[in-house]
């Protein structure tokens, strides 16, 4: 594999950064990518920026995915062959007021990534995908051998998309691609409209906190650092054309005609909702005010990811207990805003 760059998109973001972190502690040089658009506090964007700035291997380019010439320029002038694609228009709730957002950030400029690992032959592309794919599906543990015709937000279509495009593109020009279905990522430096981060800040200002599901709900709470651990065993092990697979049984996570795969990123357990609260309790040393609330459009009662498939592949283990991530988390939140 060529020792070149790696290109990461969305490096300000919260995968972003803690993966051009970890690829930049092993001694890398990335090219960070990230519009810094204002989805959520943009200062919260800089302070991670920043932390990248400051160590000599990092590059970066505030350039949105969507910009066809920008994009075009960027792989022109660092030809990085080995890439991981993390920028997106995130958040499932968004994306029911915001649908455009989705299309130009997700399918638009997913094109210009593939149109880029094509022109630099990409040694491998790694993008995040999500659990949001497995949609209607009600079979636990999620598995990538299911398949996800039945997603229920626009997001999670984009997604899907994605999964399809990259598989066309590998079929079409031979590089690499893997997609990875991340499963209910938290931890320090996390997004602010997510669960976590919401439940922090309102319970420190006093303020009751609204539990979609009636408090019913369970999901694969996966911690960043686990995941981030995931995408660089991927990136390091490229796909491969799987010599078993069957055209008249057509595994959907592998591929006989394109080194293309799909694999779940999660812990492989659910927790309740009302648990992961508890703990959150617990760390900050205060009670919730618990404001009960019915199931949101597009949401899923129970997630869980099925991790097998990863283990075999990158040798992936999720180690972090939510005990221990949520207080993580609350750690770097009081430091981060003295809170």
């Amino acid at each position: 594999m060529s020792k070149g760059p790696v290109l990461v998109t969305g490096s300000a973001g919260f995968i972003g950064f803690h993966t051009a972190q970890r690829l930049l502690a092993r001694g890398e040089t990335v090219v960070g990518l990230d519009n810094l658009n204002s989805y959520y506090d943009p200062a919260l964007k800089q302070a991670r920026l920043e932390r990248l700035q400051a160590q000599p291997n990092y590059i970066h380019h505030t350039l949105d995915l969507a910009d066809r010439p920008g994009m075009a320029a960027l792989f022109a002038q660092h030809a990085p062959r080995r890439i991981v694609h993390l920028g997106a228009q995130a958040g499932v709730r968004y994306s029911l007021e915001q649908p455009e957002s989705y299309i130009d950030s997700n399918v638009v400029g997913f094109l210009t990534i593939l149109e880029g690992a094509r022109a630099v032959q990409a040694d491998h592309l790694v993008f995040a995908s999500t659990s949001s794919a497995f949609g209607a599906n009600g079979a636990l543990p999620f598995s990538v051998k299911q398949g996800v015709a039945h997603p229920m937000t626009v997001y999670a279509a984009t997604k899907i998309a994605n999964e399809a495009m990259a598989h066309s593109y590998s079929h079409l020009f031979g590089f690499p691609s893997t997609g990875l279905r991340f499963f209910t990522v938290y931890g320090p430096w996390g997004r602010p409209d997510m669960a976590l981060f919401k439940f922090t800040k309102a319970i420190l200002e006093g303020r009751p906190i609204d539990v979609y599901g009636h408090g019913k709900m369970e999901r694969d709470f996966t911690y960043v650092d686990d995941i981030v651990s995931g995408v660089i065993a991927a990136l390091d092990q490229p796909a491969r054309i799987d010599p078993a697979w069957d055209a008249t049984r057509p595994d959907p996570s592998t591929s006989g005609v394109a080194p293309w795969r799909i694999l779940n990123l999660g812990a492989g357990r659910r927790e309740p909702l009302m648990r992961y609260i508890e703990v959150l309790e617990e760390a900050l040393g205060r009670k919730a005010e618990l404001n009960l609330m019915p199931v949101q459009d597009g949401d899923v009662a129970r997630t869980e990811a099925d991790i097998s498939e990863t283990q075999a592949a990158l040798g992936y283990s999720q180690s972090t207990p939510i005990d221990v991530g949520v207080r993580r988390f609350v750690d770097w939140y009081r430091d981060f805003y003295g809170a």
